[in-house]
């Protein structure tokens, strides 16, 4: 119990201040933007290419990172990645023009690798308990529930501070808040002392980084000029080079990505639920704030909020993952992680397809997206989790580091089909103008396409084998099929050239 007690209040104590902080990252700025783009002399809308450019940055870095933690430790990759976070946050705040803040916006993108090694770390931390994966849910959890707290704290200190510091000065509180935490990952979090071997496969993540260039850069243009011949080259160029990267990383020692290991049942499925979740949980919050901030006096549909108003609205909705995280390592000590996997999926697509018809006013749709918000923040908290636990012990790094990968390119996919759907049709006022707001059928759409892919991944998440995510050790992937034969005690000492379990398993 002493040893339960110590991982739960020491190193899990200390990756709550690195996971609060990614949370201000992710709220901080927001009510920032309009006073941001005035000091850069830019447009509005260009403040997408702020997120274009992170959301591109972060899908390449991931994978790339998450396999030199399994490799040179977790801990190590961590800290480099909070160095990097600093820099960029200090840069952000002093940034004499656009092109320069769209770089280090882009490589202040390095934090979103801090859940996936997060996770990993707390799973070996745990290992040498008879209840690892129990243990691992339960840190997963309670660092979610920081990483919503934080996004919530964040956007209120963001208006504070923008309401009376100079605009250089508010950009300086993330900066020092990244600063606090790289001290605390220093002094409060041990090295896991497990190494997995291997080398960085250069050629794969070389292709591997094509090939997401170009499937995100045909996106991002997708919001400039809509889909043409251009997009849709660069994104079928993309989806081909992955095809190819699968072929590569078949054939290499050291992949970046075992294509074995993504075989697993229990862990394939954890994947393409993660990259469908991404498109709610990152693509579909832009246009829950513009519905409400539209005047249905103008166009007979919205909600008509204020600033302030709508900020309640997102709160509630946030505040909601908050408790979904919460409740999701305590939920799974009563019931199957696969069956929360389940549940939780099912509560995002209860929520986004009853605002279909629940979208007449403010009551129905705080109802709608507390229910969506429930089953999102446990998948927020289970996703890492689960690939954690069903991955052989040394790709947990990358296992984990893929759900958040995977989640970005379908929060990008979904970023530029749903700006599609907005802008399909003129909206035109009640008084017979034209209006700028985004069409009814546009959001619709919208949430009908949440609700859609999270019914996919319900149904993909039914081939999970029933026990998987819930054992210990090695039993974790044995009970998902695959046999571990080494001991995990020795697994510090594999050298480098030693081949994986699953590896080994294929070639005999």
């Amino acid at each position: 119990m002493a040893r339960k007690g110590a991982l739960a209040g020491g190193i899990v104590g200390a990756l709550v201040v690195v996971e609060a902080t990614s949370g201000v990252l992710q709220g901080y700025y927001t009510p920032l933007f309009t006073d941001i783009a005035r000091h850069l002399g830019i447009n509005d809308a260009d403040i997408n290419w702020f997120e274009a450019a992170q959301l591109l940055l972060s899908a390449i870095v991931v994978p790339v990172l998450a396999r030199l933690g399994d490799m040179i430790g977790h801990r190590k990759v961590l800290i480099a990645s909070l160095i990097i976070t600093m820099i960029a946050s200090y840069l952000i705040a002093f940034a004499p023009s656009f092109p320069l803040f769209v770089a280090a916006w882009a490589l202040q993108g390095f934090y979103v690798v801090w859940l996936p090694l997060n996770v990993a770390i707390i799973f070996w931390r745990a290992r040498q308990q008879p209840d690892t994966a129990a243990l691992t849910r339960k840190g997963a959890g309670v660092i979610v529930v920081a990483l919503q707290a934080g996004a919530i704290g964040g956007a209120l200190l963001g208006g504070q501070a923008g309401a009376i510091l100079p605009l250089w000065g508010a950009l300086l509180v993330p900066a020092v808040m990244v600063t606090i935490a790289l001290l605390v990952v220093l002094f409060k979090v041990p090295d896991t002392g497990v190494r997995g071997g291997g080398t960085i496969d250069s050629f794969g993540t070389s292709v591997l980084t094509i090939a997401l260039l170009a499937i995100m850069g045909g996106l991002s243009l997708v919001r400039l000029d809509g889909i043409t011949l251009w997009v849709v080259g660069m994104v079928a160029i993309g989806i081909a080079l992955l095809f190819v990267f699968v072929k590569v990383e078949q054939r290499q020692e050291h992949p970046l990505v075992d294509m074995e290991m993504m075989r697993n049942p229990a862990l394939w499925p954890v994947i393409v639920t993660s990259t469908l979740f991404g498109v709610s949980v990152l693509g579909a919050q832009g246009p829950l704030s513009t519905f409400a901030r539209t005047d249905p006096d103008a166009v007979g549909y919205g909600l008509g909020l204020n600033s302030a108003t709508a900020s309640y609205l997102i709160g509630a909705y946030v505040f909601s993952l908050l408790i979904g995280a919460g409740l999701f390592a305590r939920i799974s000590a009563r019931f199957s992680p696969r069956s929360v996997l389940i549940g939780a999926s099912s509560l995002v697509s209860i929520g986004y397809l009853a605002l279909i018809p629940f979208h007449d006013n403010v009551t129905q749709v705080v109802a709608c997206m507390v229910v969506a918000g429930l089953g999102s923040g446990a998948l927020v908290a289970a996703l890492p989790a689960a690939a954690a636990a069903a991955a052989p012990p040394e790709h947990t790094g990358v296992a984990t580091g893929l759900t958040n990968t995977t989640k970005t390119i379908g929060g990008a996919f979904a970023s530029s089909a749903f700006a599609l759907a907005l802008a399909s049709g003129a909206t035109v006022a009640l008084d017979g103008t034209e209006s700028t707001a985004g069409s009814m059928s546009g959001y619709i759409g919208v949430w009908a396409i949440c609700g859609g892919t999270a019914i996919v991944a319900t149904i993909f998440l039914f081939v999970v084998p029933k026990v998987a995510f819930s054992g210990s050790g090695d039993t974790l992937v044995a009970e998902a099929g695959i046999d571990l034969q080494a001991d995990p005690a020795d697994a510090a000492e594999t050298p480098a050239s030693t081949p994986s379990p699953v590896r080994e398993e294929r070639e005999q």
